[in-house]
């Protein structure tokens, strides 16, 4: 299919990743007009592969989404590699509407939108650390716990949420270090956990991560002194990519619990505030893994469609 833009779509898919694919594929199987923006930077970009995803565990990211563009593109869905600048309302449409413009000032129209943009790790501003993003320095023992397995692994702590990482990385490590980082960590209860689990406690700020022969071999802490590590797990500050929903009145705003900012959905499905509009994956549940996030994009999609067919119902009804 050319990657020459239509003027108008039925449905435009802001983000190619594993929501944003899940979703168009959904909607192009059921013969829907489709289009998918693909900004080109993915969350796991650094990951060397896929992990906790059933039948494909293991596959480098870039090959998943390959071929699920290839799939969308199998029934007649659009793939482009494109930045959205700006999405505001189609004020001259009598239904929910929308005009998505495009770094450059190209337009397109769409009936609904689901945006799926994910988010965006950012890390203590530490030397080394995010350099090895995705290879020994790691923030979810789900995704790639495993491949650090038996390794001496060291928690860096952000804030108080270390001491979860602290009990779900000595599952798979008997030698696990707690970086306090010059934070007030741990407390009354939480020492008594690393005490009874055997997790060293190393109070003084963190002041480098040390590599040689381009592995992480350890830390460089602030006193002059140096822990000998395997990897790292730090829990990043995650951030959705959607400034650009302002034109719809749609901001970013903080969780609850202060630990990533997100688009907040109204229901299960993705529905959001601004009817028409919708979300999916990390953009606003950042904690989802690939697996969740597909399958969020696909339960949008799959509703996105019922709510046009119900329109196209209600239009016939109308028609004189």
């Amino acid at each position: 299919m050319s990657d020459e833009l239509q003027d108008g779509y039925e449905v435009v898919v802001v983000g190619g990743g594993a929501a944003g694919l899940n979703g168009a594929l959904m909607l192009a199987r059921s013969r829907r007009s489709v289009l998918v923006l693909d900004g080109g930077q993915p969350r796991n970009a650094p990951a060397q592969a896929v992990h906790g995803l059933f039948a494909r565990d293991g596959v480098p990211p870039a090959e998943l989404l390959a071929t699920g563009r290839d799939e969308v593109r199998r029934y007649g869905g659009q793939v482009v590699e494109a930045q959205v600048e700006d999405v505001r309302p189609d004020d001259g449409s009598p239904v929910p509407a929308f005009v998505v413009r495009l770094v450059g000032g190209e337009e397109v129209g769409a009936r609904r939108v689901l945006v799926a943009t994910g988010a965006v790790d950012r890390f203590p501003e530490i030397p080394g650390l995010a350099q090895r993003w995705g290879r020994d320095v790691v923030h979810c023992p789900y995704c790639h716990g495993w491949e650090v397995r038996d390794r001496v692994i060291g928690v860096l702590a952000t804030g108080p949420a270390a001491m979860h990482q602290v009990l779900l990385f000595r599952q798979l490590s008997e030698h696990v270090v707690l970086l306090a980082n010059g934070l007030d960590l741990p407390s009354d209860e939480a020492a008594e956990h690393c005490a009874a689990l055997g997790v060293r406690v190393v109070h003084a700020p963190v002041a480098q991560v040390l590599v040689d022969d381009d592995a992480l071999v350890g830390v460089r802490l602030a006193d002059g002194s140096r822990v000998e590590l395997g990897a790292v797990a730090v829990a990043s500050r995650v951030e959705a990519r959607a400034d650009f929903l302002a034109g719809v009145g749609v901001k970013v705003v903080e969780h609850e619990s202060g630990l990533f900012s997100h688009v907040p959905s109204t229901d299960a499905f993705g529905r959001t505030a601004v009817p028409g509009l919708w979300v999916a994956g990390n953009v606003t549940e950042p904690m989802a893994q690939v697996g969740a996030s597909a399958a969020a994009g696909a339960m949008a999609g799959a509703q996105i469609n019922m709510e046009l067919v119900m329109e196209g119902v209600q239009r016939l009804r109308m028609a004189p």
